[in-house]
């Protein structure tokens, strides 16, 4: 089966396929941040949150950009919350360890 491209050459399904998995591979491998930004993203996202709702009281104008400002808040605010929340979980000791 032959699939056709934008410039008009037509390309194989296998050869799709391969690009596929290929934009998987990218898509998937894992960063590396400088510690600095990594350990002040829960803080970034919840200050975006908060800036996001706080933006919602300003707009008068337009109705329908509220609701995106309030989702996005909402999960800014959610997601720097749970961030936050797991990388202090491991650092924390049992209580019963403490005696």
């Amino acid at each position: 089966m032959m699939l056709s491209t934008a410039a008009g050459n037509a390309t194989s399904l296998k050869n799709a396929s391969h690009g596929d998995r290929k934009y998987r591979r990218v898509a998937s491998r894992k960063i590396w941040l400088p510690k600095l930004i990594y350990e002040s993203l829960p803080f970034f996202y919840l200050a975006s949150g908060l800036a996001a709702f706080f933006a919602t009281l300003y707009v008068s104008d337009w109705f329908w950009v509220l609701p995106h400002y309030m989702l996005f808040s909402g999960l800014c605010i959610h997601l720097g919350v749970i961030v936050y929340c797991r990388r202090h979980r491991k650092n924390q000791r049992p209580v019963d360890a403490m005696d």
